[in-house]
């Protein structure tokens, strides 16, 4: 008996995507990011709005790539990472909580980060899904964030302010 498809079409259009989602997951344990930012909003109720981000960059000749895991993933834009300036980098950006929850998050849950951005991914994904049940308008909900963010990416050392110096200004905006 004879396959239906016999060229195999099938078969390589998922070996291809395989491939593809490897490559995706390399290029992010290489040069992407997983980042919790903490912006100060006084129309919310403690003062301080989290953003979460997760980003690849990528050398303008290598625009591509960001490309192709914009297509894998299915969501997220690109941009010039410093724009006006003689940095020639882009980053592929998603900040929507829903694609992070419904795509990114699955995804690296599903294809395995092999880099210590592994940790990072796992608080993350932390982060986004407490974000999503409304575990953020309190003080004390959004100490736990602030301290599981800065147990990312190196302990938060590239970060302006330090974690005591972040929840000093969270206290001082804290109304009762």
């Amino acid at each position: 008996m004879q396959s239906e498809n016999p060229s195999g079409a099938d078969n390589q259009q998922e070996r291809s995507k395989e491939y593809q989602r490897g490559y995706i997951v390399g290029l992010v344990d290489g040069e992407g990011s997983f980042h919790i930012a903490f912006a100060k909003r006084k129309d919310l109720p403690v003062g301080i709005s989290v953003i979460p981000e997760f980003h690849i960059s990528q050398n303008e000749e290598s625009k591509e790539v960001l490309l192709l895991a914009q297509k894998v993933l299915g969501c997220g834009y690109l941009k010039p990472n410093h724009s006006g300036s003689s940095d020639k980098t882009f980053v592929f950006v998603v900040r929507n909580r829903t694609d992070l929850l419904t795509k990114i998050i699955p995804f690296f849950e599903y294809n395995k980060l092999r880099t210590t951005k592994s940790k990072d991914f796992r608080i993350f994904a932390m982060i986004v899904r407490l974000l999503s049940l409304g575990e953020n308008k309190t003080f004390s909900q959004l100490v736990k964030i602030i301290n599981l963010a800065y147990q990312m990416n190196g302990g938060g050392k590239r970060r302006q302010k330090t974690i005591e110096e972040l929840i000093v200004s969270l206290k001082s905006s804290e109304t009762i």
